[in-house]
């Protein structure tokens, strides 16, 4: 089954969306799954079923569950004008630690896409592990999702968005004028 989004968000934009993602019926298997011409996401099984007819194609992406691990495309990363990332239901986090690992321990560099139950309470948050597209959820306005990116002004964490965490960013000036070992904390 394809599913396609007329639109995403990319950056901070709304903008048209040229790609399907291919999801596998339940009692499809991944090696004789059809993947139609065009720019087309596929699951990572299919890709790891059918990898040698897929790597010739040159619009190709893949995408990650939830349940896998993104270290399996490990030196192939390169091959993907995109890679997503699915969240089967919003209140699943584990999409995070995935973009997170692919973007600072793979060293992932291109698009970084999110997809399934995407919501605009996730956005800042999804930006701040690695991510730059967001498929949001169809039922939802993409217009007001895109708000989402821009809640917060500043953060306190480091994280792939921002190396150093608030009190590395901000020299502060602490003189000690007391004996008191905890003065100034």
């Amino acid at each position: 089954m394809l599913e396609s989004h007329n639109q995403i968000i990319k950056g901070r934009a709304v903008v048209a969306d040229d790609w399907s993602v291919l999801r596998l019926e339940e009692d499809e298997a991944a090696d004789i799954a059809v993947v139609p011409e065009g720019k087309i996401i596929v699951p990572l099984a299919t890709w790891l079923a059918q990898r040698e007819q897929l790597a010739a194609r040159a619009e190709i992406g893949v995408w990650i569950g939830a349940d896998e691990r993104p270290e399996t495309l490990k030196g192939e990363l390169g091959k993907f004008a995109v890679v997503a990332v699915d969240f089967p239901k919003f209140t699943d986090g584990r999409g995070y630690s995935i973009a997170y690992n692919l973007r600072k321990r793979l060293g992932y560099t291109g698009e970084l896409r999110a997809i399934g139950d995407v919501l605009r309470d996730q956005l800042f948050s999804m930006h701040r592990v690695g991510f730059d597209a967001y498929a949001t959820r169809p039922d939802r306005s993409i217009d007001d999702a895109l708000k989402g990116l821009t809640v917060f002004t500043e953060t306190y964490q480091a994280s792939v968005d921002q190396d150093l965490p608030l009190y590395r960013r901000h020299p502060r000036d602490v003189r000690v004028e007391s004996s008191d070992v905890g003065y100034g904390i």
